[in-house]
């Protein structure tokens, strides 16, 4: 087998690769001795076919793996001498395809773009500042206000006031579709916020304006999808009894409110909310570091990149920027988008920066889990309710899905062993400049 070096020219890498005949019929032959003694023939006992009748029956189908597996180990075996890793699935063609016959060398080229060398980093050496923001009383007041408003209960209007939006309605009703009435279609007492969207179109807003001990026939027509298919598409008519008109009041800010958030008491409901706002702006001033970090980590390095990695980076960010232009477009039949300089510029920092973070993965074993795969995809899962179970088994089964999860997990994690080896200072500022930090992170 032969190797010759082709093009050497920045990244970019091609070479010849001849397999000599000779080589692929012995590999046919080492293929049929091997198995021979499972072959099983008419006329002849199992074991004992004649290798030149095997050579006949089977040859070509074993020539073509042969020559498969001699194409793949001389790649192999060039990857490994010369520590070259592809950008992207090297490309392979059979030089005298169309020409070539059994007896004949086998020519391929190969080309691919080479992963550049990364220079080493010094990581100590960066500073980075960590934004931190305390809880303030009057966030956390206003965070109990806002879960007193969800958890508001209703009391009765004044005698003869008339429901309004956002009221809650109590009365007994008797649904009937040409004059029968029909199962599910009947309740009494029951208790509907207005402007919930509780009931099917147009039934709410006809309650609007009633008053207690009012009866009201509504009529309304079933959705031409509704799940009940003997009702869908036809009219109804509801006749309405209207017991009570109640108006909604935020719930007391008391140790009854926090029990019904699982807590004990007020002051455990408070060090909660606390907590909670205090984690999501850790969160917050962690992607304002991160971006500290991306910059930094831009200035100290600079290396070639490969061409077909930086055309499909800006490629994306072209398409996904003019999808945010155009949010009416939703699938993929529109004109072709063409890259401009901002987009290649834009893809040069993303590249650079993921080829550094993967060599420094790489150097320092960062790993993801199992444990947070699965913790990913049950995340995920959740957005699809119903069909968590079908999602899950699809990631199992698609290598590109399980990428696409694993890639944001993998950079967290090289993240956090960067800021470990920096240098880190904390600063301490409000809510407000909080937002404007991430505002310009934003806008940028």
């Amino acid at each position: 087998m032969q190797v010759t070096e082709t093009l050497n020219e920045g990244l970019k890498r091609g070479y010849s690769i001849v397999v000599k005949a000779a080589e692929l019929d012995a590999k046919v032959n080492e293929k049929l001795v091997e198995a021979q003694p499972e072959v099983e023939m008419k006329g002849f006992r199992k074991g004992k076919v004649p290798m030149a009748l095997l050579k006949k029956q089977f040859g070509e189908r074993v020539l073509g793996e042969a020559m498969q597996e001699a194409v793949d180990g001389a790649m192999n075996k060039h990857f490994e001498e010369t520590g070259d890793r592809p950008a992207q699935q090297p490309k392979v063609e059979m030089k005298n395809g169309e020409e070539w016959k059994q007896g004949d060398d086998v020519e391929v080229e190969m080309s691919y773009e080479a992963l550049p060398e990364i220079p080493e980093v010094d990581l100590k050496s960066i500073s980075l500042e960590k934004l931190v923001v305390k809880a303030e009383d009057t966030a956390v007041e206003e965070a109990l206000s806002n879960l007193a408003e969800t958890a508001q209960d209703f009391k009765a209007r004044r005698k003869g006031s008339k429901a309004k939006d956002g009221d809650q309605v109590v009365f007994d009703f008797v649904g009937k579709v040409d004059g029968e009435a029909f199962e599910g279609g009947s309740a009494e007492d029951f208790p509907l916020t207005l402007g919930s969207a509780q009931f099917i179109p147009g039934f709410e807003e006809q309650l609007v304006g009633v008053k207690a001990e009012e009866e009201k026939d509504v009529t309304v027509t079933f959705p031409e999808e509704y799940q009940a298919e003997h009702l869908a598409g036809k009219e109804a008519i509801f006749s309405c009894t209207i017991k009570e008109v109640k108006e909604p009041v935020a719930a007391e800010i008391n140790d009854e409110l926090a029990k019904k958030f699982g807590v004990d008491d007020l002051e455990a409901l408070k060090t909660s909310i606390r907590e909670r706002l205090e984690a999501e702006y850790a969160g917050a001033a962690r992607a304002v570091m991160k971006r500290g970090l991306l910059d930094a980590l831009d200035g100290l390095v600079s290396f070639d990149l490969p061409p077909s990695l930086l055309e499909a980076e800006a490629g994306q960010i072209a398409h996904q920027l003019w999808h945010e232009d155009n949010p009416e477009v939703t699938d993929h039949n529109h004109p072709e988008i063409e890259t401009t300089e901002e987009h290649t510029k834009l893809a040069e920092r993303r590249v650079r920066l993921g080829l550094l973070l993967a060599h420094l993965g790489e150097k320092s074993e960062v790993e993801v889990t199992d444990a947070e795969m699965t913790q990913a995809i049950m995340a995920q899962a959740r957005q699809y309710p119903g069909q968590e179970r079908q999602f899950f088994e699809f990631v199992q089964q698609n290598a590109q899905m399980q990428q696409q999860l694993r890639a944001p997990l993998f950079e967290d994690k090289v993240v956090d062993y960067v800021f470990e080896l920096a240098q880190v200072s904390e600063k301490e500022i409000s809510k407000d400049d909080l937002e404007k930090a991430v505002e310009a992170l934003e806008d940028e």
